[in-house]
């Protein structure tokens, strides 16, 4: 063989093998354009769902609409506030809360026999105060539906045992049961003379939603970090590590024999 011919093959191979590179760098950009172009359709749809999911969180400004309508003997500026215990007594606890709160729920559930005690005792005034933070970080009602049940309990004077049964019944954090009507009158059932017409009708027109979005509203503007807030006669004693049921009524004790 010649060669010229030998040369000819020798190009021919390396035009070959230069062309097959072309074709596994194009299959390369191909493969790689597909990949980020589903990449690209996750984070758009990831994009779509954090939108749905935000809006989904805000309050609806038509089921908030109305008259604010603050539940019976509601106290406080704008009578944003519950009261529970005697008027002239000696210590005021502030308490923050949402309903779907699971903080709140181990807050409710350790000082609770507590609390009941010193307000019984008409050593300690307690200030029940809504907000509705779980509904705006994962969506739904249950927060805001919960709390115009509690409301509505209060227009029928059984706030305290029926706010403590939603906290004994709480449903998972990313569970909103307490939006839906059936389960806030199963168990207000659990509740003595509480499941009537009057308080059904309460709950179904969200008579007090406007009141508990007025409510969150003030929670929001109070600079506080987050539920429960819990403030004894204006001290955050909730951020206190040391803080126990039994330093509480400690406190509170001796505020009233002082």
């Amino acid at each position: 063989m010649s060669e010229k011919n030998r040369e000819g093959k020798r190009t021919a191979r390396e035009r070959l093998a230069v062309e097959r590179e072309k074709q596994k760098a194009a299959e390369k950009r191909r493969r790689a354009l597909i990949v980020g172009a589903s990449v690209v359709c996750v984070l758009g749809l990831a994009a779509v769902i954090g939108v749905i999911a935000a809006n989904t969180g805000k309050d609806d400004d038509s089921d908030s609409a109305g008259p604010v309508v603050a539940p019976s003997g509601a106290q406080g500026e704008d009578s944003l506030a519950i009261p529970v215990g005697k008027d002239d007594a000696p210590s005021t606890l502030v308490v923050w809360e949402d309903f779907r709160c699971p903080a709140c729920k181990a807050f409710e559930d350790a000082y609770r026999s507590t609390i009941h005690e010193l307000t019984d005792a008409g050593q300690l005034r307690v200030e029940y105060r809504l907000a509705t933070i779980i509904d705006g970080n994962l969506g739904g009602s249950g927060s805001r539906n919960a709390a115009n049940a509690a409301a509505c309990a209060q227009d029928a004077g059984k706030f305290v045992p029926y706010h403590d049964v939603l906290y004994q019944n709480q449903p998972p954090e990313t569970d909103d049961a307490f939006s839906q009507n059936s389960k806030l009158f199963e168990l207000a059932a659990k509740v003595d003379g509480l499941d009537t017409p009057a308080f059904r009708k309460c709950v179904e027109d969200g008579t007090h939603n406007a009141w508990v979005a007025k409510s969150n509203d003030a929670f929001r503007s109070g600079g506080f970090s987050g539920t429960p807030t819990v403030l004894l006669n204006g001290e955050n004693i909730y951020q206190d590590q040391s803080m126990t049921p039994q330093k509480l009524k400690q406190q509170v004790q001796e505020a009233a024999q002082s």
